[in-house]
């Protein structure tokens, strides 16, 4: 669908659709067929639940995402629902239900995004308006929107990440870990928001990358064993909950 504007980004351009490395009739095939024996795979070897939720995956990135990109700004925000459902789907295939831990994992992995992506939008601004895809950077030449926006999603997950404490499926070490692993992405999202330099938006783009397993990390580390009203299946052993915390 993208590979006649992805040719035109510096980016983009040596990927093996775009480059011409592979047909895209050869992509369409692998990819429509990956998809539905995933699918499938989900609904009879994990549950319909985890199924529904993949389905939303696939339907809300490949038709609702990807036009978004040259029609408005906001599809960065749109293709951030995809992009944190797969934690839900794996809260979805250990307890059956989408229950509000499960919904904590994906605010983490929504409000991570925001501002991983706006260091890439920004660094990468004139190479994603030659192509013609509509990004906040690309309206936004003196960064003030994009600045903010990195600075204030930052700020919700800092929020956010607190919620699998107070959902009892994390302990103390991880609140300690958390609040600093979220202070320290929030001080470059910060600089970055101050200098709107290159530089800046490189370091907050790494910053992203080390957040993300860190975080997964500490949740590993100090996880607990939900409630099972919280989980709504009294059935499931609490050892396969313990062991299935993080998807």
């Amino acid at each position: 669908m993208e590979r006649e504007f992805d040719a035109r980004m510096r980016r983009t351009a040596d990927r093996p659709l775009p480059s011409g490395r592979i047909s895209p009739t050869g992509a369409l095939l692998v990819g429509a067929s990956l998809s539905v024996l995933g699918l499938a795979w989900l609904l009879i070897k994990v549950n319909p639940l985890t199924a529904i939720l993949g389905a939303t995956t696939w339907i809300s990135y490949v038709a609702v995402y990807t036009p978004l990109k040259r029609i408005t700004v906001l599809n960065t925000v749109v293709g951030a629902v995809p992009g944190a459902l797969p934690p839900l789907m794996g809260w979805a295939a250990a307890t059956n239900t989408v229950s509000a831990p499960g919904w904590a994992l994906f605010g983490v992995l929504f409000f991570w995004q925001l501002p991983h992506f706006m260091a890439i939008a920004w660094l990468y601004r004139d190479d994603y308006a030659g192509a013609g895809f509509r990004m906040l950077s690309g309206v936004d030449p003196e960064g003030h929107r994009t600045a903010a926006s990195a600075v204030r999603n930052t700020l919700a997950l800092l929020g956010i990440s607190l919620f699998p404490f107070l959902l009892e499926v994390a302990g103390p070490t991880y609140v300690v870990g958390t609040i600093v692993l979220g202070a320290t992405f929030l001080m470059f999202a910060c600089a970055f928001a101050r200098s709107l330099t290159a530089p800046a938006a490189r370091r907050l783009f790494f910053a992203s990358i080390l957040y993300l397993p860190l975080w997964l990390g500490l949740l590993i580390a100090d996880k607990r064993t939900p409630p099972l009203e919280l989980n709504g299946s009294p059935s499931l052993s609490s050892a396969r909950v313990e062991s299935t915390v993080v998807p």
